[in-house]
């Protein structure tokens, strides 16, 4: 049946339908009768009215459950993020929710964050909570789960984190995208400076470099196969740091990673 709904709530194009028969002449009672949904109903869509849809009940837009085309270049980004400054919750109504912490100094970082998770799973809206000093993009459906399988109880360092075959794929064809994403939430650009005498007087030296750290030995591992890949030099001063400092590495970096915004 067209009206047929699912958990109570008719799908959108039963709506369209309704509004587009009403437009036509039709009353509410002849609408009701084709469609199979109830007088008062098409009445209160008539006026505008529209109950939001069940989170649960949601259209085919997964890219893991229902071959839905997936945004590979906007997914690589939006994965860098999530690992490092995301988490998924559960929401009372046992909905998954991805939340993406930005800082409000960069509102470029924060936009481009939106846009990927709004590329990515496109039937979801995407809104913004704020924090101190921040703001939480965030965004609920349950197929957070499929993208990002990565998500399990705790802190991620204190677990293993593995991408699946398909994620490694999808990296290997974007490392600068997942690296634009790390360097962006755990990550920061920043100019060294030095002295040095010379027969003119004190000369000031100053040069770029990027920094990465991450208290996940395994996430570190996944940033430093994506640079080894794009024959970025770095270094490790530190377990948990990534330090890039060579001048055509730096160069490298910022064709894609650039400093915050």
């Amino acid at each position: 049946m067209v009206g047929a709904s699912v958990n109570g709530v008719h799908p959108q194009a039963t709506v369209d339908l309704a509004l587009a028969l009403r437009a036509g002449g039709l009353d509410a009672t002849e609408i009701g009768r084709s469609l199979g949904v109830p007088k008062s109903t098409i009445q209160y869509w008539c006026r505008g009215g529209r109950r939001p849809a069940d989170p649960r009940a949601e259209p085919p837009v997964c890219p893991r459950c229902h071959e839905f085309p997936l945004d590979e270049f906007r997914y690589a980004h939006l994965l860098g993020h999530y690992l490092g400054d995301g988490h998924i919750s559960i929401s009372r109504r046992s909905v998954p929710c991805l939340s993406i912490y930005c800082a409000d100094d960069w509102l470029g970082v924060r936009a481009e964050v939106m846009a990927s998770m709004s590329a990515v799973m496109t039937a979801s809206k995407v809104h913004l909570v704020a924090r101190t000093g921040c703001h939480a993009v965030k965004s609920y459906t349950k197929h957070w789960l499929c993208l990002f399988p990565q998500h399990g109880a705790g802190p991620k360092h204190a677990r293993p984190i593995a991408l699946e075959p398909w994620q490694q794929e999808i990296v290997e064809r974007e490392p600068d995208r997942l690296l634009r994403g790390l360097f962006h939430s755990d990550g920061c650009r920043i100019t060294n400076w030095t002295e040095k005498q010379t027969e003119s007087g004190t000369k000031r030296y100053e040069y770029p470099r990027y920094f990465f750290s991450n208290k996940s030995t395994d996430i570190l591992g996944i940033a430093t196969t994506a640079l080894d890949r794009l024959g970025v030099a770095y270094r490790r001063p530190r377990w948990d740091l990534v330090s890039v400092a060579r001048r055509e590495a730096v160069a490298r970096l910022d064709e894609f990673v650039g400093p915050k915004y």
